[in-house]
């Protein structure tokens, strides 16, 4: 049985920390200052209750920071502030730079694991994808915590902000297509052409994050596409919408520009293009 400190239980955190106690762990938490939404889901998980943050982490091995992004640099600095010599394991949607800054704030005394949950929260015939980063013994016992569990954990190598950077990638993508579903469909209502709309996504490919193997046809036709999105975003301010994402896509493709017509390119050198364009 390992020792793990959860900070702190909300939706994904008292799932995460059900998995850990239906393995065999004992998992603390303090109550000081949460809500009574967070009291009541960490003791649905079984969770057991400290008086302070210096108890919870004198007794553990291991501490799992899931807690909003902009609250895990703090979490992290009273975690440091307590000298805690363990395991960190951050497990919040933040960017590789901010990762690495709570690596250096938390060192020397504790290892930090890089570390991003994709899915829903496990349990209940859910599983997840745990994918972690860091020193391969620290690892190697968060790993260990999760065996037979519905949180599958996943290697990305050693370098800290790994598990960070798949992360952005994919919410990149992931947050910003629901954003936008959402503003098209606000525009096709203003014009009365919502199902119209609909029927044509209906007939769509859908694959376009795993199959990055376009790539080089959207470069090779940014040309034409950057000035369509500046129309797009026309059609928004005048519907009294937001055109700020029509926007910015118009500045990517305008990255490609110099592609113009060239349908040869390799996916490497499109990707290329755009580091490129906007260092």
């Amino acid at each position: 049985m390992t020792v793990v400190t959860v900070l702190h239980p909300g939706a994904m955190g008292a799932a995460v920390s059900a998995e850990l106690v239906g393995g065999g762990h004992e998992v603390l938490w303090v109550p000081k200052e949460r809500s009574a939404e967070t009291r009541r889901r960490a003791r649905e998980a079984q969770t057991t209750a400290c008086d302070s943050l210096a108890e919870a982490l004198s007794r553990s091995a291991v501490v799992l920071s899931v807690c909003p992004p902009q609250a895990a640099e703090d979490v992290a600095g009273a975690v440091a502030a307590h000298a805690f010599d363990g395991v960190y394991v951050d497990v919040n949607a933040i960017s590789p730079q901010r990762v690495r800054r709570i690596d250096e704030e938390i060192r020397p005394g504790s290892v930090v694991v890089d570390g991003s949950v994709f899915g829903q929260p496990p349990g209940e015939g859910r599983t997840a994808r745990f994918y972690v980063a860091g020193s391969g013994s620290a690892v190697d016992l968060v790993e260990s915590l999760f065996t037979d569990t519905a949180l599958h954990v996943c290697r990305v190598g050693d370098v800290v902000g790994s598990a960070s950077a798949l992360k952005m990638a994919f919410a990149s993508y992931q947050k910003a297509a629901r954003t936008l579903a959402g503003v098209a469909h606000a525009l096709a209502d203003v014009h009365g052409v919502g199902e119209q709309l609909t029927a044509e996504a209906e007939v769509m490919v859908s694959a376009i994050l795993s199959d990055p193997e376009y790539l080089p046809s959207v470069a090779a036709r940014a040309w034409r596409w950057a000035p369509e999105m500046e129309e797009v975003a026309d059609a928004l301010r005048a519907a009294g919408l937001p055109a700020d994402m029509a926007e910015a896509a118009g500045t990517v493709l305008s990255c490609w520009d110099g592609g113009r017509g060239q349908y040869g390119m390799t996916v490497a050198e499109v990707l290329s293009q755009l580091r490129s364009r906007t260092t």
